[in-house]
Formats: C-alpha cells, sequence, structure tokens
C-alpha cells in the first residue's frame, strides 16, 4: 500500500486517473489532501476510487491516537505526492511541516516520491532547481515533470506526468528486484514481409504483451533490450529498443544481442513464411489477373537460441486458436525451452488484457484473466523463480 498525497494544483484531476490505474496493479492506496488541492477535486471522488477514507485533518479524529501524521505512514511502502506544487517542493526541501501531508513527509519512515506541476517558468526559478536538487541529495525520488501544453496556455516544461506513466514509475520503483543483474533479450510485436512496394504478409499482433513484458523486466531491476516489428506503442522507458520490419531483421537483431543474453523471451508474433521473391514494384491488377505467390520458411529464432552451445534461459510464447495446452507443451519440447507461455489467440490479440497458462518441467500454471500489465508482473515472477533469483528490496 502507498499513501497518494494530493496539492493545490489542477493537475490533481489526474490523480483520479492514477488511482484506478494503480489499483489496476494491486497496488493500495490511501489518500490525504491539502486544503488547496480540495479545491481542484473533492475528497468524495478519490474515496470512491481507492475505497478508503481520505484524510485531509491534521487534527482527524478518526485515527485512535490522535495523531495521522504519525499513524497514516507507518504501514505503507512508499509517499507519493502528485501532483507536487512549487510550494509543496520548497516546503519538503527545508523541512517544513504546517499541514498533515508535509507532516507526513517529515515524519515518515518509507520512501518519498514526488511528481512536480507547475508553470514552466516556476519550474525553470533558480529556487525550485535548488530545492529538486537538494530533494534529491535527501534520496527523495522526481518523477517528472514533463514538457507540453499547461492549463495557463503556455507550453513547456513542468507539466506532471500523466497517469500511465506515473503508475508505471510507481510500480517499477515497488517491484521486487529479482532480476537484479540480469540481460533479458526480448522480441514483440509482428513482423511485416513484403509481397511488392507496398503490400504485405503480417498478423494483428499489437505488441501490448511484449512491451508489457519489457516494462515488468525492468521494474525487476533487469537490463533489457527489446527488438520490436512495427507496433504503435511508446518505447518502455529504460530499455534497449531496436526496431525491425521483417523477420530476417528481427532475427539479425538477435543474433547481434543473444551472445550477452542471461535470460530470451520471445514474445514476437513471427511470420513463419515469406515471399520467395518480392516485387520491386506494386504488382497491378492489369498485369496479374491471378497472384500466386511462392512462400519460403522464415528463420525459427527461438529455436536458434534455445540450440545455442550456452543458451540463455529461454521463455517462448504459443498464440493458438484450439488445443491450447497439447499444442503448447508440444512447442515447448521440441523447441527445448524452460517455459512457455500460452495463450488463445482470439482471445489476446490487440486486446489490453489476457489469461494464459504457463507450461515447465512442473506442470501447468494458470493465471486468470487480468491486465496485460498485471500478467506480465505474474510472468516475470515465474521465471525469477525459475532462474532462482532471489527477490531484493527496492529501496
Amino acid at each position: 500500500m502507498i499513501l497518494l498525497g494530493l496539492t493545490g494544483g489542477v493537475a490533481a484531476y489526474k490523480a483520479a486517473e492514477l488511482v484506478r490505474r494503480l489499483g489496476e496493479r494491486d497496488i493500495d492506496v490511501d489518500v490525504v489532501m491539502t486544503q488547496a488541492a480540495c479545491g481542484f477535486i473533492t475528497p468524495a471522488t478519490l474515496q470512491a476510487l481507492s475505497g478508503h477514507p481520505v484524510y485531509t485533518d491534521m487534527w482527524d479524529g478518526r485515527i485512535a491516537n490522535g495523531m495521522p501524521h504519525i499513524e497514516l505512514s507507518r504501514d505503507k511502502q512508499a509517499i507519493v505526492v502528485a501532483p507536487a506544487t512549487a510550494d509543496f517542493l520548497a516546503k519538503a526541501a527545508l523541512g517544513l511541516a504546517d499541514d498533515l501531508l508535509s507532516t507526513l513527509c517529515l515524519a515518515r519512515d518509507c520512501p518519498l516520491l514526488v511528481a512536480p506541476a507547475m508553470n514552466r517558468q516556476m519550474w525553470e526559478h533558480p529556487a525550485t532547481q535548488r530545492n529538486i536538487a537538494q530533494l534529491r541529495r535527501d534520496g527523495v525520488t522526481i518523477l517528472g515533470p514533463d514538457s507540453g501544453n499547461q492549463a495557463c496556455g503556455e507550453t513547456g516544461m513542468g507539466r506532471m506526468l500523466e497517469a500511465d506513466a506515473l503508475a508505471e514509475a510507481i510500480s517499477a520503483f515497488l517491484a521486487p528486484k529479482t532480476l537484479t543483474g540480469k540481460r533479458v533479450l526480448m522480441t514483440a510485436g509482428p513482423t511485416f514481409e513484403p509481397i511488392d512496394a507496398v503490400r504485405g504478409i503480417t498478423n494483428r499482433s499489437s505488441g501490448k504483451m511484449g512491451y508489457a513484458l519489457a516494462r515488468a523486466a525492468i521494474a525487476a531491476g533487469a537490463e533489457v533490450t527489446l527488438v520490436s516489428g512495427p507496433v504503435s506503442l511508446p518505447p518502455p522507458v529504460g530499455a534497449a529498443v531496436e526496431r525491425v520490419q521483417t523477420a530476417a531483421e528481427m532475427f539479425e537483431a538477435v543474433r547481434k544481442h543473444a551472445a550477452r543474453a542471461d535470460i530470451f523471451i520471445g514474445v514476437a508474433a513471427v511470420a513463419d513464411y515469406r515471399a520467395s521473391a518480392p516485387r520491386r514494384h506494386k504488382i497491378k491488377k492489369t498485369e496479374e489477373k491471378q497472384l500466386k505467390l511462392s512462400m519460403v520458411p522464415n528463420p525459427d529464432i527461438l529455436g536458434w537460441v534455445a540450440a545455442r552451445p550456452k543458451p540463455p534461459f529461454c521463455v517462448g510464447f504459443a498464440a493458438e486458436s484450439r488445443n491450447l495446452d497439447a499444442y503448447a507443451d508440444a512447442k515447448r519440447r521440441r523447441k527445448k525451452v524452460r517455459l512457455m507461455i500460452a495463450n488463445l489467440a482470439q482471445n489476446a490479440i490487440g486486446a489490453d488484457d489476457n489469461e494464459v497458462s504457463l507450461l515447465d518441467d512442473a506442470g501447468i500454471h494458470r493465471l486468470p484473466r487480468a491486465s496485460k500489465a498485471r500478467i506480465a508482473q505474474q510472468i516475470i515472477e515465474h521465471i525469477a523463480g525459475l532462474c532462482g533469483t532471489k527477490p531484493r528490496k527496492s529501496r
């Protein structure tokens, strides 16, 4: 559980979505608001979304010993202040404590994370930059800010990170560091095999599962190299991303990085076949009354990695439309990989959630339907267990 603090900035409206996104990641939230924050969003909204009472008063009688500034932080993994105004940052840097939130931050024995939100000139002011530098020296984690349009009508640095980015950063901070020191090589997304100058063979893979796994591995402390087919997703923060189009390009990228990898996770939906002789120019309907394609097999990327003399720990994916367990386990045994992750393609491709089975030497482990972010966390936990790594506390 974390304690989310809201201060009086217009970005307080993003806190509602942040609480929802954290809940999707199984992160429970208590909320503390300053009086100024209550002018932008109501405590009732945050109470409804968090499922817990919201605290605004130093003298709140709901705390048995009358010391909410002490008790509210004692069972928390972290305090996150979002938005954190220039005024709050100044008070935190100086150790001032004149309301419930600032006193909580001074009396805490857990990490403090702040997400600045303010006008660009306030952010760039030397006093704010001095305060940020002091907070960093004091061990406070600074999340953002971002650059973009601001409520005042100006554009520049100072905009609070969006809820998705904040939830991802918080989740990564809290995650057990089970893969610290491990180098993970991953593939994700579809491949595109050209037929002519404009047409090609591809599939409906969105890359969402692979990108979620990359983020989960980074959160677990791994160094991640992601070889990505063509997707419309922002790159995972902290990953080294190499973008490719065809299966042959993906194979070459994997060959380049395989020797350094401790773990290989082949999530990409790689086309099994490609046109043997792609046309240089667009094929015209007037030229070809009946189009016939000669197809040749693409390289087996997972099979090649698993067959190396000293292979990394290999994880494969099996997207099937029927006979899921039988087909996935046959693929695992044929390719000689330690773990195969199976799902029904019709239930997962393009969706934001997933339901998978994990097949290893111990049997089949079912993961019930959940967001792909949550499924990714569970998969990484399972991989870490099979690799024999032990979790390290985040900080």
